[in-house]
């Protein structure tokens, strides 16, 4: 009897062994793969297991193929100043030390000696290099993954944009793409064919490297891809004007929105599937984005291999009107706004508060020597340390939020003289709120929320001080604040108190 209870007990105690590693291993554990789309909120990134909106000002999309340019100081700088985010040009395309646009210290312009591509070459007997697409570079795919390694040491996610728009003959001119500049192509082509499907035997060439790129990078989690930058640049297809007319001039590019030509798309298509065909084989699936206009538009239609929506120079209506696509919503380019602070700052606040999910400030303070953003640039944007601080704020503003549940919420808001509003929530728990004044200095906020005891944070957007801090009963689902501005805007967050 004894031995009979003895094995009892032994079995049951294998029962509840077996039991509670079944409970174990039914708890999920935090997700530790590549940078997701937030399963609970997919207009947010996931990445080691934690929530993510990418907020940065970050350099010229030089840092890989400009020799010059101190990556290891520049990354060191982004982390130090809390920016989380760079977006990186592949090499298919460079500037032109000097050239008139605008822009002075270009980081995207080496020197032409410091142009690293990702493949061989020589130089001809007339000094000009003459490109193997057909040869890999063992310099670049070195210092692609010095970068990669330490972007990742340092929690920077890389948007690495593949192509580019080639926005004049002289780029085109000393484009390895270009059949005057490899031994590979024989046919002529122009740039305005390089990114369709009509380009020849380039695009064979063109998927061998994105292939080779994505088997180089899949070790990472850190990153995502972007398709091309500003596509529409050379094959535009006007849509509609921003401003009180509707004429659409054919190089009004400041006061209209185009999009990019069917052909255009169709190459796009094309690269997005080498991408996801090529990971299919691999341990690992990436993110890719697609860049498709400036401003606003209502999009049409989205590709299923497409997860991010990227917008250049972007207006909150971007993020509004294509919310219900269900993916991250970008703001990856900003300039030609001047070089204040100010107007950087209010985009990025204003564009994330209404479901935007990344924003990069172009910033023109980075270039070789100062690679820790001090440079001040004659430039078509801004940059500067000072912003960098702002960006901060925040970008700590959004990551104290549930994320998980956080959606525009503009129907909250009732009543807002004078002031401009922007709202996300997750109704009747927490509210977060940027104010734009406009003529005011004090004003009065009125919202709709469900009745019961909130604390109201008043938070500084420069400084990121918390103003003032509150306690306010909701009677009758209203609750009216006073507002006063402190240079023309002002954050809050309102928290549901419990008990």
């Amino acid at each position: 009897m004894k031995r009979l209870t003895i094995f009892l007990a032994g079995l049951m105690l294998l029962f509840a062994c077996d039991l509670r590693q079944k409970e174990l291993s039914d708890v999920e554990s935090p997700y530790q793969g590549p940078i997701r789309l937030l399963p609970e909120n997919p207009h947010y990134f996931e990445y080691k297991g934690e929530p993510l909106v990418l907020v940065t000002s970050a350099e010229h999309y030089g840092i890989l193929l400009n020799g010059d340019f101190d990556f290891r100081k520049y990354l060191g700088t982004l982390a130090d100043e809390g920016m989380n985010y760079t977006r990186i040009f592949a090499g298919t395309y460079a500037e032109i030390p000097g050239e008139s646009f605008g822009i002075q210290n270009n980081t995207l312009a080496p020197q032409s000696d410091r142009f690293i591509t990702p493949w061989s070459w020589i130089l001809n007997e007339d000094y000009k290099r003459i490109y193997n697409l057909d040869d890999w570079n063992p310099v670049y795919f070195e210092r692609l993954h010095q970068i990669m390694e330490v972007a990742a040491e340092k929690n920077i996610i890389i948007e690495f944009t593949l192509f580019t728009s080639i926005y004049r003959d002289a780029h085109w001119d000393i484009s390895p793409e270009n059949p005057e500049n490899n031994i590979n192509i024989s046919e002529p082509l122009t740039r305005f064919q390089a990114h369709t499907p009509d380009n020849g035997s380039l695009i064979g060439y063109q998927e061998q490297l994105v292939r080779k790129l994505v088997r180089e990078l899949n070790r990472y989690d850190h990153f995502f891809f972007e398709i091309q930058n500003e596509p529409w640049s050379d094959h535009n297809q006007p849509v509609y004007n921003i401003v009180n007319k509707e004429d659409l001039l054919e190089n009004d590019w400041t006061f209209k929105v185009d999009f990019a030509s069917e052909a255009a798309l169709r190459w796009q298509e094309m690269i997005a599937g080498y991408i996801t065909d090529e990971e299919s084989g691999l341990d690992k699936k990436h993110l890719i984005a697609q860049n498709y206009c400036n401003y606003k538009a209502p999009l049409a239609n989205i590709s299923e291999n497409i997860s991010i929506l990227n917008f250049h120079y972007a207006w909150p209506e971007a993020a509004e009107w294509n919310y219900g696509f269900n993916r991250v919503i970008g703001f990856d380019e900003s300039g030609f706004a001047g070089s204040e602070d100010r107007v950087y700052r209010r985009q990025a606040w204003r564009f994330l508060l209404s479901g935007g999910g990344l924003f990069n400030n172009l910033d023109y303070s980075f270039f070789t020597g100062y690679e820790d953003g001090t440079l001040v640039n004659k430039a078509p944007g801004g940059g500067s340390t000072s912003l960098r601080k702002q960006l901060k704020v925040l970008s700590d503003f959004l990551h104290e939020l549930d994320l998980k549940n956080m959606k525009p919420h503009q129907e909250a808001v009732l009543h807002t003289p004078g002031m401009i509003p922007f709202v996300m929530s997750d109704p009747g728990k927490s509210y977060a709120i940027f104010l734009q004044a406009v003529g005011v200095e004090k004003s009065e906020l009125l919202l709709n929320i469900p009745d019961g005891r909130y604390r109201v944070s008043w938070i500084n957007t420069f400084t990121g001080e918390a103003i003032r801090l509150e306690e306010m009963n909701v009677i009758n689902g209203q609750l009216r604040l006073i507002v006063i501005f402190e240079g023309g805007e002002i954050a809050i967050k309102i928290e549901a108190m419990k008990g």
